[in-house]
């Protein structure tokens, strides 16, 4: 039956896929959805643990004919099932054949660039939205910079984030690092997930990798590396080139960057070099001696430890005629997994019950969570406890 649900949790057993289970749970208890995995024993255990009356949805992610009927079933598919690359591919295939919305939280860039390739022109032409990338990679750096542009009545040349988090990492994030090292070299494309000819030659210079260790002027901070900005770059960038086609542009020859803030320039110096080590640790044959070492797929941390966690991203942005504005987004609760659940599910539950959402009705592809959820996201996460300021 078409739309028997408003939402499908898929990967609902792993870490992250309880706390969007339980978040949905404590928050929508009107909501029509239906968990669902590989798995039915661990599913028909979490729904017990949860007291869930809805339904349980049984489908291999490697089984098209299993995906199919699940995603015929409903209006949005949200999923939480990584690596992404190894899980997601036929899932998104799935959606966009049946005609259902997706999200997920995926960090690959790599996968997205496959998804985009295989499906944006079919999901466009069906006026299905596929919005990836929806967790804390990369809500925050997308959706504000999003706002930070909306804060002007006139072009934008640059905006920077600065990030500033307390969080810890589950043992499905640490699995995703690890697939990700033979890919390395894909991702480092600035524009990667960019359409083509949709980059000036001004983008591209003021748009490699890099960090300065600097004081921030107006900020009471350091810079530093950006633990994600290698993530979320990439789809800030696809949103602003999108936003272009759309017809409605941040700037000519906009350009976005990304960078941790430290409170001291000590900090800032360990914790930038330390990222880099871990990074090439994880993108050479080292990761092999160091994974046994690290938490495992389905392990995370303590609900105190994600009670305890926070980010703050602070935008500083430059219209094109030099004026400077600042703003910025704070959530409570770790990033990675306590906010991340709140994100991705407020982005399914936008595209499952906003009859306002950008671009109107019919209009779809393989987006972001700026243009294809914009200001209705923005509504949403406010009324969830995220703070936007000006």
């Amino acid at each position: 039956m078409k739309n028997k649900y408003e939402i499908v949790l898929y990967g609902a057993t792993g870490f992250t896929g309880q706390l969007c289970a339980k978040y949905l749970m404590d928050n929508y208890p009107d909501l029509n959805w239906a968990i669902a995995g590989r798995d039915k024993k661990k599913l028909e255990q979490l729904k017990s643990d949860i007291n869930f009356s809805g339904d349980v949805l049984i489908a291999d992610g490697q089984d098209l004919e299993d995906l199919n009927a699940l995603a015929e079933q409903t209006k949005v598919v949200l999923s939480t099932a990584g690596p992404f690359a190894r899980y997601g591919s036929l899932l998104v295939q799935a959606c966009v054949e049946q005609g259902a919305h997706y999200t997920d939280i995926t960090g690959e860039n790599h996968w997205v660039r496959d998804m985009i390739d295989q499906h944006h022109e079919k999901a466009a032409s069906k006026g299905v939205r596929i919005i990836p990338s929806c967790g804390y990679d990369s809500i925050p750096s997308d959706i504000g910079a999003y706002f930070a542009v909306s804060q002007f009545d006139k072009p934008v040349s640059r905006v920077d984030v600065y990030q500033e988090a307390v969080g810890t990492a589950s043992g499905g994030t640490t699995e995703t690092m690890f697939t990700m090292g033979d890919v390395s070299k894909k991702m480092r494309d600035p524009f990667i997930l960019n359409p083509e000819n949709t980059v000036s030659d001004k983008q591209r210079r003021r748009s490699k990798d890099g960090f300065k260790i600097e004081k921030i002027e107006g900020l009471e901070g350091w810079s530093g590396v950006g633990m994600m900005a290698i993530a979320n770059t990439r789809v800030v960038r696809r949103s602003a080139a999108l936003m272009e086609q759309n017809k409605k542009p941040y700037g000519k020859d906009f350009t976005f960057g990304e960078y941790g803030l430290f409170k001291t320039k000590k900090l800032a110096k360990i914790t930038s070099y330390g990222l880099i080590f871990a990074v090439m640790i994880i993108t050479s044959p080292l990761r092999h001696l160091v994974r046994p070492f690290l938490l495992k797929p389905g392990e995370g941390p303590s609900k105190e430890a994600r009670d305890k966690g926070w980010f703050r991203s602070t935008f500083i942005t430059r219209a094109e005629d030099g004026e400077q504005k600042t703003c910025s987004i704070y959530g409570s609760g770790d990033p990675g997994y306590k906010s991340t659940s709140k994100l991705v599910c407020e982005s399914a539950l936008a595209l499952a019950k906003s009859d306002n959402l950008p671009g109107g009705d019919q209009y779809g592809g393989v987006l972001t969570s700026a243009v294809g959820l914009g200001n209705e996201l923005i509504s949403r996460l406010r009324k969830a406890g995220i703070e936007f300021k000006s």
